[in-house]
């Protein structure tokens, strides 16, 4: 059976369609993130509302990263026959006019082969899709001399984040600042988002991850990376603390699946692992900070 489809008999869900709470729930988001983009270019909706399509580079490919994150689980909890609905899109009024968006599983996970290929399937699309989006927005990019302190914030870097910075733009001078394109800045926010959903945590899709490689062993990972947030909430960024809360209120260790004896093949160990390598690449401890 190893490396095989689930022996569960599910059978395979009716294709299911966009319905009005889903279009009107990404309309809105469509609305929010759009004003959201508009707001960072310095446009006032309400004095100038027609140049707030300033807005859609950041609207359309944050929206599209976030698509291809909700739609790369879709897509392999449909190919292993459980019920799933399609994406629902948060929208929020925030500095991203969003926050997120999610779908819901309607029967349980069979074992840990299909909850590697679910839990990860997500994250890499994301990826995948954010890694060019943020090559393009930083060729977009321009460095200018660094604000005095006290008048701006700075976003925090990930080790694939800098990777990526300097292949572009090299070394940049401690006096200078990158200004990030619209594009940019979604392919930012697109691994934070990665980073965020891959915590090896309760049932995050890091978590499912974790439990499918590590069994039983991921509590302990879980808990010990929960006491990190928290410290670094303390210490660094104080929204590490209202993370630290939610996960620690939602559940620390990842439920058992149906048929937990069900062992996973080499190939997803494999990937289960890099999937977790990368959350350590796109990890920030200090996302946003004052300067």
């Amino acid at each position: 059976m190893e490396g095989g489809r689930s022996p569960i008999p599910f059978s395979f869900p009716v294709m299911r369609r966009f319905s009005v709470t889903h279009i009107l729930l990404f309309v809105v988001t469509f609305i929010t993130t759009l004003l959201a983009g508009a707001l960072q270019q310095g446009v006032n909706p309400l004095e100038d509302p027609l140049s707030v399509w300033k807005g859609l580079p950041f609207s359309l490919t944050l929206l599209f990263i976030l698509g291809a994150h909700e739609f790369g689980h879709y897509a392999m909890a449909r190919r292993h026959g459980i019920d799933v609905t399609l994406p629902y899109f948060i929208p929020a009024p925030s500095i991203i006019g969003t926050f997120g968006a999610f779908i819901r599983m309607k029967t349980p996970i069979p074992d840990r082969r299909v909850l590697l290929d679910v839990g990860a399937a997500g994250p890499l699309t994301g990826l995948i899709v954010s890694i060019p989006i943020l090559l393009v927005g930083l060729f977009l990019s321009n460095t200018t001399a660094a604000p005095p302190e006290g008048q701006g914030i700075a976003l925090g870097s990930s080790l694939l984040f800098s990777l990526l910075t300097w292949l572009v733009h090299g070394s940049t001078p401690d006096e200078m600042n990158l200004v990030l394109h619209p594009m940019a800045f979604s392919g930012w926010i697109g691994l934070l988002v990665t980073c965020l959903n891959l915590l090896p945590v309760g049932q995050l899709d890091g978590g499912h991850v974790a439990y499918a490689v590590l069994d039983r062993k991921q509590k302990h990972l879980s808990t010990i990376v929960v006491a990190v947030l928290l410290i670094l909430g303390f210490t660094g960024w104080t929204g590490w603390l209202v993370w630290g809360a939610i996960l620690v209120v939602l559940g620390v260790h990842h439920p058992p699946v149906l048929y937990d004896w069900i062992p996973l093949d080499r190939r997803r160990r494999i990937i289960g692992w890099i999937t977790l390598v990368l959350f350590a690449a796109t990890f920030i401890p200090v996302p946003f900070r004052d300067f």
